[in-house]
């Protein structure tokens, strides 16, 4: 994927997100099964998860290639970087998550808007940062993923589109029949 194609990759799955939200009771926000996130709490993970890679896009080329190398392979394609993402989930225990999101707050519907527009804040950025990356930055700067290790900032980057739309994905079969 170029970097306009991963820009529009998550402009679409964040409108699926929103979306989602909008054909649904505002108290779906705040339902917590037993031992999952709310609703709710999936849109505040997605924010957890976008500012750090928003922070990395931030640094100068030389802190990330000093903290973390530079690739010496090819990016690997979307439909590879999404596998081996759901290989890495399969093997995490349930209820394991990133740094980011261990202490998930819980949020009130009343705040969902504010929620929503926080990443829709950050996703702007994020695709903005993007988009002035070059071919080369893309496939040679590499930042940590807490699951999958190092990626390169295009293969990062693509798993972000596809990290909003695997929530969404398990949004809609959890709260299928939750509409208004």
């Amino acid at each position: 994927m170029v970097n306009t194609q991963i820009v529009e990759a998550l402009r679409n799955n964040e409108d699926q997100l929103r979306s989602f939200f909008q054909g649904q009771i505002p108290s779906l926000w705040e339902v917590q099964p037993e031992g999952k996130w709310s609703a709710g709490q999936h849109v505040i993970h997605l924010v957890q998860s976008t500012k750090p890679l928003l922070n990395a896009l931030r640094l100068p080329d030389f802190i990330l290639k000093w903290r973390f190398g530079a690739s010496n392979r090819p990016s690997r394609t979307y439909e590879e970087v999404i596998h081996r993402y759901e290989e890495k989930l399969s093997k995490v225990a349930p209820g394991v998550v990133g740094p980011f999101s261990r202490n998930m707050p819980v949020s009130p519907a009343k705040e969902s808007d504010t929620w929503l527009d926080q990443l829709s804040k950050l996703n702007g950025k994020l695709n903005n940062a993007t988009l002035k990356l070059s071919e080369k930055q893309m496939d040679t700067l590499l930042v940590p993923h807490p699951l999958m290790g190092k990626m390169t900032l295009r293969e990062i980057l693509m798993w972000n589109t596809y990290h909003t739309l695997h929530h969404v994905n398990v949004l809609q079969s959890k709260y299928q029949n939750q509409s208004k």
